[in-house]
Formats: structure tokens, sequence, C-alpha cells
């Protein structure tokens, strides 16, 4: 091929749009087992891709500060939170948004499991705690964490430290289930789509553990996306990027999350998660 065919490439490479050729990157809390979050997520990589017209990746991250610092970091421009660390994110981020929810995360809750050796039975009360070892999810958990830790200290009227002889913290909801199965914590805290989809999925052995106590609803999980999308690629991305979630339709996809389907979210659907964290002090 001669230059001068060759040229006019060179300059079509030269001057092809920076946000053209950038890649969309997103994460997720860890609040599962990695190979299901792995699945789950490259799916909706592939989704998105089609959706956006760009190069989409998911990156995986080890705890749920490292999705939050991710997100803070401009690592990743969209992030699958949970209600707690949406808000630590959209903080560290100004002009942030969350911008899509499960139709469940509306209404979501937190269920409590004993070992079946407990004398603790399921029921309507909150259950008396005082004397049993505990084991939490992620310390950033919202499900795993912070409603139960607030639901427990203002029905015991005392802080977890002065209830339980031990406490833990399992990291995600499906080692909580094990841990308290196998009985190394009498009590735990746990999402309670997470213990459906175990009950389901035959990985949960009832006889061992057992569901004593569901919160009431509140705000959880949630789409947010860096304020400097659009900047990044190109204007109206945001939209684009909302109306592609709020679409999601495959009932393959949705069922791996688990969730009905998307709808919309706004920042001030998570202020009780915020309050909720201040009066507890996890957040200043």
């Amino acid at each position: 091929m001669s230059f001068a065919k060759i040229l006019p490439l060179i300059f079509t490479c030269l001057f092809v749009p920076a946000t053209l050729a950038e890649t969309f990157t997103f994460t997720a809390i860890p609040d599962e087992n990695e190979s299901q979050l792995k699945t789950r997520f490259n799916k909706v990589a592939k989704y998105l891709e089609t959706e956006l017209g760009v190069k989409v990746n998911y990156v995986p991250v080890k705890s749920y500060s490292a999705a939050v610092t991710a997100f803070r970091n401009n690592q990743v421009q969209l992030a699958w939170f949970g209600g707690l660390s949406g808000v630590q994110a959209r903080r560290l981020v100004p002009g942030s948004q969350a911008i899509a929810q499960g139709y469940e995360d509306q209404y979501f809750k937190s269920f409590f499991i004993a070992n079946a050796s407990t004398p603790l039975e399921q029921s309507t009360n909150f259950p008396n705690l005082n004397g049993y070892t505990f084991t939490f999810g992620s310390k950033g958990s919202t499900s795993g964490r912070l409603m139960p830790q607030f639901y427990i200290e203002r029905n015991m009227g005392k802080q977890v430290k002065d209830i339980f002889t031990r406490i833990g913290f399992s990291g995600d909801h499906s080692r909580t289930i094990a841990q308290v199965e196998a009985g190394a914590y009498q009590v735990g805290a746990v999402n309670y789509k997470v213990w459906e989809t175990a009950v389901a999925n035959g990985t949960v052995d009832t006889s061992k553990v057992k569901v004593i106590w569901e919160t009431p609803a509140y705000p959880d999980y949630q789409w947010t996306v860096r304020a400097d999308a659009d900047q990044r690629f190109g204007a109206g991305f945001t939209e684009k990027l909302t109306k592609a979630l709020l679409e999601m339709k495959d009932p393959d996809l949705l069922a791996s999350f688990p969730r009905q389907s998307f709808v919309e979210a706004d920042n001030a659907d998570y202020e009780p998660i915020e309050s909720v964290a201040t009066a507890i002090g996890l957040l200043d």
C-alpha cells in the first residue's frame, strides 16, 4: 500500500475522539462469593457495552471499602453499591448520583439467623440476644451491619459490645450463613435476598440454621455514577446509562441479582441510611 493511501488512515487514528476510545469501568460491593459476582457482572458488562456503544469492563474488588476507594479514585465510573457504601462514595465524590435501584431495594430488609442449637425461635418480637456470639457481614454493609446494629441497639437499649460475648465480621452474606450454620457464631445478620437464594438453591441446611427475626423495610442497593461521566463519555451519557439500566429486561440477568426489575433512584432516597449511620457513629 502506498504512503498516500496510508496517510489518511494515520490521521483518522490520530483524531479519533478520546471519549470513543475510553473504557467505561464499573465495580460492585463483594456481598457474595467471587464466582457468583463475576458471572453476574460480566453479563452486565456485555449488556451495557451493547446498549452504550462503548467498551465496558467490570473490575472486581475484595472489600466494600475497596469499592468506595475505586470510585473515589476514578478507577471506576459506576458502582453497584449498598445503601451505606453508596452514601460514603457520593460524599467523597460530590455531584455523583444514585440513578437506579432494584425494585426490591425500595423495601429491603435483613434477616437475623440463629444456629439450631440455640433456644431462639422465629418471632415478630425482637429476640433477647444477651450473651450470644454474633457475626455481622462486612463492616460497611447496610443489610449485614448498619441496619442490624441499629435495630439491636434500639431494641436492647445498649451497644452491641455490651450485648454479645464475641462479635465477628464475616465479610459477606454467604460467609455469614456458613458461619452460623457451622456454629462458629450462634447468631448473625444477613441480606434477606442472599438467604432466600441460598434456601432456593439448597446451599443452606435449614435444619441447622433458622431465621428468627426480620427488620422493617429500608432502602438499600443502587447504581451510582460519577459526576464527571458526561464529561468523559459525552453529553447525555448518564441519561443513556440510566435508560439502559432501567430497561434491563433479560430474566436471566435480573435473576442473578436477584431483582424483578430496576427502577429510578435518587440521592434523597438514601437520606434515612445516612441518618442511621450518623446516629450509630459510622459516619461523621
